[in-house]
């Protein structure tokens, strides 16, 4: 849920490999919206236990930081925006 809206669509995550090309060092994911077709592009940056997803590219004033708990199993943090933004977080989910 986002805003009031039930978000649905698929991601894909992975190195870019152009046709020809070697892969991306960045690993690049897209979005593809079930409601209106929309894409949308991020890139995401591990470092130690913070992931950084920006938005279209690296260095985008649009931005996603958040923090993995000791366990690995929550992930907290704040969409940036140039309007705003706001928190998310993230819970591993374990299949029985």
């Amino acid at each position: 849920m986002h805003d009031g809206h039930q978000v649905r669509g698929m991601e894909i995550i992975g190195h870019e490999q152009k046709f020809g090309e070697e892969p991306s060092a960045e690993i690049k994911t897209r979005v593809y919206s079930f409601l209106d077709g929309m894409t949308l592009d991020y890139v995401y940056e591990m470092d130690g236990d913070t992931l950084t997803i920006w938005a279209g590219e690296k260095g985008s004033p649009a931005y996603y930081k958040g923090k993995f708990s000791d366990d690995g199993n929550t992930l907290t943090g704040e969409w940036v925006y140039p309007s705003g933004g706001y928190k998310a977080t993230a819970t591993k989910v374990k299949s029985k």
